[in-house]
């Protein structure tokens, strides 16, 4: 779950980040394992992506990706992370270059899968088409799009249990991507006159950028980090 910020003294706390965590969990190594599992299960698409886009057929790309998770899992890669290297975005970049320029077809084919789940290639090959031609434009739109997906569950989860009022159907019908319906017609649904909605809106709005900053604070150092990662990953959404 993605670290709640909160506030003191009327003024907000920045919640501690995954950066934070990793660097407590250097001497703990089932813990390393566990945030490791979490990086791996949330953030292969844009990788994936990013390789489709780079020209790597679709087979080739599978094992790179996997490989590369396996990788590392294998060399416990979080245990040597530096956070003064920048953003965790870049970082996996970087590090998959680095894996794929040093792989040899056998040892990709040799490693594909290693035992983990299988990845649902399919649902992200389906995207391939459509995403930026650029491979880096494509690797951070699709980043900005799992962690704005996420930080939209989390404002459901809190209006579905009640953690906060309003009707969770109009977040879905407005947050997620995709073609949205008029004021008009949602008030209408849900019982509520037009200032009213737009006032939920602007409610759910203010509170879904505190959970995208909770979610984005994961991956940088520091709030300046968090917010300039922010802007880059809503200019991302634009791509």
């Amino acid at each position: 779950m993605a670290a709640r910020s909160d506030t003191a003294l009327g003024a907000p706390r920045f919640p501690e980040t995954r950066w934070t965590r990793i660097l407590a969990a250097h001497d703990h190594p089932e813990v390393r394992r566990a945030l490791l599992d979490e990086i791996c299960a949330t953030r292969w698409r844009p990788l994936y992506l990013h390789l489709r886009k780079e020209g790597l057929p679709r087979e080739r790309a599978e094992d790179v990706v996997q490989g590369f998770l396996v990788h590392l899992l294998e060399r416990d890669f979080l245990a040597r992370l530096d956070p003064a290297r920048g953003r965790l975005r870049a970082y996996l970049k970087a590090a998959l270059a680095h894996y794929a320029a040093n792989l040899r077809v056998e040892e990709t084919a040799q490693k594909r899968g290693g035992g983990r789940p299988a990845l649902a290639f399919d649902d992200v090959e389906a995207q391939v088409a459509a995403a930026p031609g650029d491979p880096g434009a494509a690797y951070d739109r699709e980043w900005a799009l799992a962690t704005f997906d996420a930080a939209v569950g989390d404002l459901e989860a809190e209006l579905g249990s009640g953690a906060r009022r309003g009707p969770v159907a109009v977040v879905r019908q407005l947050f997620r991507m995709g073609e949205t319906p008029s004021y008009e017609r949602l008030a209408a649904e849900h019982g509520m006159t037009v200032p009213q909605l737009k006032s939920f809106v602007h409610r759910a709005r203010r509170r879904l950028r505190e959970l995208l900053l909770a979610r984005v604070a994961d991956t940088v150092q520091t709030a300046d980090d968090a917010e300039a990662e922010l802007s880059d990953l809503m200019k991302a959404l634009g791509a």
